[in-house]
């Protein structure tokens, strides 16, 4: 008997697209709707650092989910959870608002290592740096949409409406994904017959497993270590500039507008930096310039302050965008082409793990540099360490 034909891809690829966009519109909310109810940038500095810290330690553990529920099933979940966090996050207070973070960091974490396993193998290898750039425009659907109509949403109706308007989608993808997992969870995709568990510490030991062979590969250590400054970049553009923007004299509306550029260059630049990766031949070059780019913004962003000009923000913005939310997908592509094809969820979820380090220390940045110097000195010094972890890219250049 042949063995049964492996499901398509396009209707794989749209599901975790549609997992993202309401991922990243949820973790998006609060630093939308922040100038309009007066959140304080330790505020949301507490609420990333929850987001992410949780997700850094969810990601790990995202290959043992997905072998034992499956991809989609796996997919479902995180975005209940999404929708569970905005439900806490409505009511308004810190306390809501840290709850929420850990409820969107046990969404966020595994998110990314389910979809790598399940994209990973119906993609050929040619194709999967546009097809995890494709699917990572997910990011910047869910926070252009965020940045262009929540702002003129919550000051018309109510800021709490806009947790809502997030929620309801996030249901709906959910049980999208419950269909879904009928076919693509089946063991010719990503469930997959594993011994019977000898002792409670075993998801720990594949997870550790995970993590030393990322540190032993240096391509890969040099790959997670640059992620973990350029994820603390993207976390700043996304939670911080609207804040920024508005206190250099900007209205809400316009500082929205100008993150939504942001967004949508990121969004083409997903998919150009994919395309540019045929044409050059280097996925890992292309990631290091775009980290060299999105530190020069970063600090020109902080050089300029109050004297920049509507115009001149909107097109910093757009650079801004490009570069510090454009490297995602074919940085996943990167790893998965790196990683022993039977591990790709594993050794993703570890080089996660990494990058969610830096998503942890960036809040932690932000609220001690901001103390100092504003938010300008946040953006200065994240631009620095960008700029830090591209060269660490350019210098490590060793193919596996």
């Amino acid at each position: 008997m042949s063995p049964p034909l492996a499901p398509p891809l396009l209707p794989a690829l749209g599901a975790m697209m549609a997992v993202q966009v309401v991922i990243a519109a949820a973790i998006f909310v609060p630093g939308t709707v922040a100038p309009r109810i007066g959140l304080s940038p330790a505020a949301l500095s507490l609420f990333a650092a929850l987001v992410f810290g949780t997700a850094m330690v969810m990601a790990a553990r995202g290959g043992a989910l997905v072998a034992r529920f499956g991809a989609m099933r796996v997919a479902a979940i995180v975005c209940l959870a999404a929708a569970a966090s905005l439900a806490v996050a409505a009511e308004g207070s810190i306390v809501a608002l840290a709850c929420a973070g850990v409820l969107l960091g046990i969404a966020f974490g595994p998110e990314t290592p389910a979809s790598a396993a399940l994209l990973g193998r119906l993609a050929r290898p040619a194709d999967r740096p546009l097809v995890f750039s494709v699917r990572q425009t997910g990011n910047q659907i869910g926070a252009a949409l965020g940045s262009f109509l929540l702002p003129p949403l919550v000051a018309a109706v109510d800021p709490r409406f806009g947790y809502v308007a997030v929620a309801v989608p996030a249901l709906a993808v959910a049980a999208l994904c419950l269909v879904l997992s009928k076919r693509y969870d089946g063991p010719v995709v990503d469930r997959e017959p594993r011994p019977a568990r000898t002792s409670v510490t075993a998801p720990a030991a594949g997870f550790l497993a995970g993590l030393r062979l990322v540190l032993s590969h240096r391509p890969l250590a040099a790959l997670a270590l640059a992620s973990a400054a350029f994820g603390a970049m993207q976390l700043t553009l996304n939670t911080f500039f609207l804040s920024h923007a508005v206190g250099l004299g900007h209205s809400h509306v316009e500082a929205g507008i100008a993150l939504g550029v942001a967004q949508l260059a990121g969004l083409a630049g997903r998919l150009g930096w994919a395309m540019g990766v045929g044409r050059i031949g280097s996925a890992r070059m292309i990631v290091a310039g775009l980290g060299l780019g999105m530190g020069l913004a970063a600090v020109g962003l902080a050089v300029a302050g109050p004297f920049i000009t509507y115009p001149a923000l909107i097109a910093l913005a757009a650079v801004f965008g490009a570069t510090a939310s454009g490297w995602n997908g074919i940085f996943v592509a990167e790893v998965t082409r790196l990683a022993p094809d039977a591990r790709i969820a594993e050794t993703t979820g570890a080089v996660l793990s990494i990058s969610y380090a830096g998503l942890l220390a960036g809040p932690g940045i932000v609220a001690m540099t901001a103390a100092i110097g504003g938010l300008a000195a946040s953006f200065a010094t994240l631009g620095v360490i960008a700029l830090a972890g591209a060269i660490l890219l350019i210098l490590e250049r060793t193919d596996r």
